[in-house]
């Protein structure tokens, strides 16, 4: 396509001059830039595809300059970036060294406030605009949150907080899963125009405030008023006030997502309110492009893709996969089994275990917290709960793990996906604190399986043979070991180290989970260059198996640990403690992450970014015994 805006400036003037049949134009531009583009880098395409109009409307009546945009998650800012400045490096999204699939004020100054997990935006969103007041200026403050993250207890929280401080912001609820009903009717419609008419909201605020003047008798007619217009609703529509209402908040709505000269009108007259306003609008997943409109929960997040095609499986197995499958088996032989998702059923594959059994599977929505504790709720009357949760999502229910669980030593286990390195979604999703927080859980079991049939077997035992809190760490893909073997032969032997290989004593590395893989090589190197050492895995990490570990160590004083973590906290820190514990002198000298914050590439490239690639880990070692 042939682009007549996109690829010059556009500001805030040029969007307001922009005629309707011109910003339809944008529209089709910015869909396609968003299509090539993700089909060629991969990101979140649903639920950008069906935020174009709304990115196009707002920016037509906000100052993207002066005003503060926030937007909950992230992933339906791609429109906005490319309208801020960013078309040049678009190219570059989710690339190393490039643009974030995500808001970051780092990388833009229009962009308000980092995010990449769900709910947040009204609070930020509040904190700028309380900001905004206490230094007397006069921007707008916009948060953008999608029905799904309203799920989020954190989103309720803010909206109490805001209802009751009244201070003046909006907050656009993208709901992309109603449409829009068509029994409404052209009498709501009328009563909606007017609702967020400028002339209606003028008229309403002049009375409003001169009644106000006429001190406790005004009172009493505004409050009487308010009752009749709540009485007439009520008879309009057959339902009381909004709930959005009842928390203090001014709500109009519903507005078609995709109409822009509504959405422009919406906005504008929310800019006249003095107060909270949230204006419903509605939108549809992956619009503009068939295959995504049909099936938006497989656009959700995707890897390169042949547009013509569509995205199709790779045919290959995953962690999560197998994690799945497993559930589905263990559950078969075991009734007590019960499977709870956090609104990712599809990502964490629990879709297979709803599927076989309904009655025992809930999806509690973007509600970690509540996931936790009503898991532990769950165990204490007799159930084994599997939760089952990317890792940088579980940090929310912290208190709850621990609080609701473990204090009460009970059995609900964890299954932590997209442990370890993510990828290109950044920083914000890498599962690299993990370790570190499980590690300061008092009764928790920790297992960092290596391979497939590592993690089936340590789930088993988890629900087998252990009566407390488990947590089963595993990371996003496939196995770098699916055409090898297992390390040991027998279930039960999960729970001890296993040798890799054993070339010598010059020095041994104790690894844990799929960076197995990056040791097995130092080792192989090392070996090359004439140092000789050995390479133990182990993926039970919590309780360490200390005295297992020191015996198959023997006589080697130089050991070090290598792990898909951060360093502060990790399983290197744990090991030494234990090892020392157990009578070795000397230290572990810890391989990890030392910095989380690791922006966007692939898993390898962050790999050694970190320094936990085969090449310097050798490089590292050789370096240390030849001092």
């Amino acid at each position: 396509m042939e682009y007549k805006f996109l690829g010059k400036e556009i500001t805030f003037e040029t969007l307001q001059a922009m005629s309707s049949e011109d910003r339809v134009q944008l529209c089709a531009e910015l869909r396609d830039k968003i299509l090539n583009t993700v089909s060629h880098n991969g990101g979140h395409l649903a639920s950008n595809l069906g935020a174009v109009e709304l990115t196009v409307a707002l920016l037509s009546v906000f100052d993207y300059k002066t005003d503060k945009i926030v937007f909950d998650v992230g992933h339906q800012s791609y429109s906005y970036k490319l309208l801020t400045g960013r078309f040049d490096r678009f190219n570059t999204l989710r690339q190393r060294d490039g643009i974030s699939g995500f808001p970051r004020i780092s990388e833009s100054p229009y962009d308000a406030f980092d995010t990449g997990h769900s709910s947040t935006s009204i609070s930020a969103a509040m904190g700028i605009a309380r900001a905004r007041d206490l230094e007397g200026k006069k921007n707008e403050v916009v948060a953008i949150i999608g029905d799904g993250a309203l799920t989020g207890g954190l989103a309720y929280e803010a909206i109490n907080d805001l209802g009751h401080a009244k201070t003046k912001m909006i907050i656009i609820l993208n709901d992309n899963e109603m449409s829009i009903d068509k029994n409404v009717g052209g009498l709501s419609k009328y009563l909606s125009k007017l609702r967020i008419s400028t002339g209606y909201i003028s008229a309403k605020q002049t009375t409003e405030s001169f009644l106000r003047k006429l001190g406790f008798f005004g009172r009493g007619l505004i409050k009487i008023i308010l009752a009749i217009k709540d009485f007439f609703r009520f008879l309009l529509y057959r339902k009381k006030p909004s709930m959005f209402e009842d928390l203090g908040l001014n709500y109009y709505g519903p507005v078609d997502g995709h109409n822009m000269d509504d959405l422009i009108k919406a906005f504008e007259a929310a800019k006249e309110i003095r107060s909270p306003v949230l204006i419903h609008v509605l939108t549809k997943k992956g619009k503009g492009y068939e295959p995504a409109e049909q099936n938006p929960s497989d656009y959700h997040g995707v890897g390169p893709f042949d547009l013509a095609t569509g995205v199709t499986g790779t045919g290959k197995g995953s962690y999560t996969s197998v994690f799945a499958g497993a559930m589905v088996d263990i559950a078969s032989h075991n009734n007590k089994i019960i499977a709870i998702s956090a609104a990712m059923t599809l990502g964490t594959g629990l879709d297979r275990f709803q599927m076989k059994f309904p009655s025992r599977f809930f999806d509690c929505g973007i509600a970690e917290e509540h996931s936790v504790t009503m898991a532990g709720g769950l165990a204490v009357s007799g159930f084994i709960p599997v939760v089952a949760i990317y890792s940088s999502f579980l940090q929310r229910a912290y208190d709850e793990m621990i609080t609701d669980c473990c204090f009460m030593n009970s059995h609900v286990i964890f299954a932590i996906d997209r442990s370890g390195f993510v990828g290109n979604d950044g920083h914000t999703h890498h599962g690299l604190l993990d370790i570190s927080y499980l590690n300061s859980m008092i009764n928790m079991t920790v297992f960092s399986p290596r391979d497939y049939k590592d993690l089936v077997w340590c789930l088993t035992y988890a629900v087998d043979s252990i009566k407390g809190p488990v947590a089963i760490r595993y990371p996003r893909g496939t196995s770098p070991f699916e055409t090898e073997g297992p390390l040991y032969k027998y279930l039960g032997d999960c729970v001890k180290p296993h040798m890799v290989q054993d070339y010598g004593n010059d020095f041994a590395i104790v690894s844990t989970g799929r960076i197995c893989e990056e040791a097995d090589k130092a080792v192989e190197n090392l070996k090359e260059m004439g140092i000789c050492g050995k390479h133990i895995n182990v993926s039970l990490i919590k309780p360490i198996p200390a005295k297992e570990i020191l015996e198959l160590i023997g006589d080697t004083n130089n050991i070090f640990s290598i792990e898909e973590g951060i360093i502060s906290g990790g399983f290197g820190e744990a090991l030494e403690r234990e090892l020392q514990y157990a009578g070795h002198v000397g230290e572990v000298i810890p391989f990890g992450v030392k910095n989380p914050l690791v922006r966007a590439m692939s898993p390898k490239e962050q790999l050694a970014y970190c320094g936990l690639d085969s090449d310097t880990v050798s490089r590292v070692i050789k370096d240390f015994l030849n001092k």
